[in-house]
C-alpha cells in the first residue's frame, strides 16, 4: 500500500451530504425489477441476418429495500454484469420495467433518466479504464456535479471534502493523475466519484475483485462505513462468496440469466434450497487443510446461452434432475418482505410431479447457533 494513503476512515464531519427525498416511506422497496430481459442478436450469413439471439437477462424478478445490501452472485456468463447495467440503463432492456422508489424510470409519469442517474450510481471492476488518464482526480469526482449544474467551486470542494471521506488526503492527492495511484486508490476515487451526485443507490460490479487481499478488506471497510453515513443502499456483484457473505443482508443467486434462489444472507449460506446454490457453497475451499475438497461439486460448463435447455435451465447438471425438470420451467413465486426465502426449484414446490417434491424442506438442516454471519461492529 502507498505509504501516503491513510489507513483509518476518517471521523464524521459535522455536515453529511442528505439524500434525496424518500418518495416511497420506509416501507416502499428501492429497487424493483419485474421480467427484465436483455437478448444479444447474432448475425450472421450473406445478408447479415439475425440468426440466433443470447439470453443474456431472461425474465429477471427482484426487488432492494432501503438500506440494505442486496448480493449477486454466480459463474462467469450467468447475467450478473448485463443485469448491473440494465439497472443503469447503460444497455437498453428488451422487455419488463425497472421501478425507483415507487416511480417507473423513463416512464412519462415516471422518475426522469436525469433524476435516476442523480439517485443511481455505479462502481465498476476495472478501477483504470474507468477513469479518465488525462484528467486529476479531482476533475474526474468533480465532472459529475458540473454536468448537473452545480458551481465549478463547489463541485471541486465537494471532490476533496469526498477524497476524504474515502480515505485520501486531498492535499496529497487531488492533483494526481489515474496512473500515479495504486489499484487500491483508484478504486477509492472511483468511490468517491460515485458518491459526488448524493446517490441513493450503488450498484458495485466486482468492485473488489481485482484488489489484494489486505486492500480488499479496507474497501470493504469502507463501503460499510459510507453506507452508514450516507445512508445507503448497495446491490453488490462478486465471485468471492466469503466476500458476499460479509458484506450483504440478501443474496440472489444468478444461472444462465435467470434467478434461481434469493433470500436472507444467513439463511442462504446455512441451509440453501437450490442445488445449483448448494453446489457453488459447496465448492469454497476450506481453510482447514484436513478438510480438502476431493470432488468438485459441480462439473460441466454451463450450457449454450444462445439456446438454453427447456424447463430447468440447472437440469444438464443437476443430479436431482427428472423428466419434470426438462417439461416445465421451475417459478421462483412471490415474495412478501426482505425474510423471504425462494427458490425456483420443483423439489421446493409440492405437487410439482418431482419426486422429491417438498421432502427437500424436512431433510435440510436448520442453522446452527452460532453460523450467523458475522457483522462489523461501527
Amino acid at each position: 500500500m502507498d505509504k501516503t494513503e491513510t489507513k483509518t476512515v476518517p471521523p464524521l464531519a459535522a455536515v453529511s451530504l442528505a439524500p434525496p427525498d424518500d418518495r416511497g416511506g420506509p416501507a416502499q422497496p428501492l429497487l424493483i425489477v419485474k421480467e427484465l430481459q436483455k437478448h444479444f442478436p447474432i448475425k450472421g450469413g450473406l445478408l447479415n441476418r439475425v440468426i440466433g439471439q443470447v439470453r443474456a437477462v431472461d425474465g429477471v424478478n427482484f426487488s432492494v429495500f432501503k438500506g440494505e445490501t442486496l448480493g449477486i452472485v454466480g459463474e462467469s456468463g450467468c447475467g450478473k454484469s448485463t443485469l448491473a447495467r440494465l439497472l443503469m440503463h447503460l444497455v437498453e432492456h428488451d422487455e419488463g420495467e425497472v421501478i425507483f422508489d415507487g416511480e417507473e424510470v423513463g416512464a412519462m409519469r415516471g422518475i426522469s433518466m436525469k433524476e435516476f442517474r442523480r439517485a443511481v450510481q455505479m462502481v465498476f471492476q476495472d478501477s483504470f479504464s474507468s477513469l479518465n488518464p488525462r484528467l486529476p482526480i479531482e476533475d474526474s469526482i468533480a465532472y459529475g456535479p458540473i454536468v448537473h449544474g452545480m458551481d465549478r467551486k463547489k463541485a471541486k470542494e465537494r471532490a476533496r471534502e469526498l477524497l476524504g471521506k474515502v480515505g485520501l488526503k486531498p492535499e496529497l492527492f487531488a492533483q494526481r493523475y489515474p496512473h500515479e495511484l495504486s489499484g487500491g486508490q483508484k478504486q477509492r476515487v472511483n468511490i468517491a466519484r460515485a458518491l459526488a451526485l448524493e446517490p441513493r443507490l450503488l450498484i458495485l460490479d466486482e468492485a473488489v475483485s481485482a484488489l489484494d487481499k489486505s486492500v480488499e478488506a479496507q474497501v470493504l471497510n469502507l463501503l460499510r462505513y459510507l453506507k452508514r453515513h450516507f445512508n445507503l443502499t448497495y446491490v453488490f456483484i462478486s465471485h468471492d462468496l466469503d466476500v458476499v457473505q460479509y458484506i450483504s443482508d440478501r443474496v440472489l443467486v444468478m444461472y444462465l440469466g435467470e434467478v434461481v434462489e434469493i433470500g436472507p444472507v444467513d439463511q442462504i449460506y446455512a441451509s440453501p434450497k437450490h442445488p445449483y446454490t448448494r453446489a457453488l457453497l459447496a465448492s469454497r475451499l476450506s481453510f482447514d487443510p484436513a478438510d480438502r475438497v476431493e470432488e468438485a461439486p459441480l462439473t460441466g460448463d454451463p450450457p449454450n446461452p444462445i439456446k438454453p435447455p427447456s424447463g430447468c435451465r440447472f437440469r444438464t447438471r443437476c443430479p436431482m434432475a427428472e423428466t419434470v425438470c426438462a417439461e416445465t420451467a421451475p417459478k421462483l413465486g412471490a415474495w412478501i418482505d426482505a425474510s423471504t426465502h425462494l427458490a425456483a426449484c420443483h423439489m421446493e414446490t409440492p405437487g410439482s410431479g418431482h419426486s422429491q417434491a417438498g421432502m427437500m424442506a424436512m431433510a435440510r438442516p436448520a442453522a446452527k447457533p452460532g453460523t450467523e454471519t458475522k457483522r462489523l461492529s461501527a
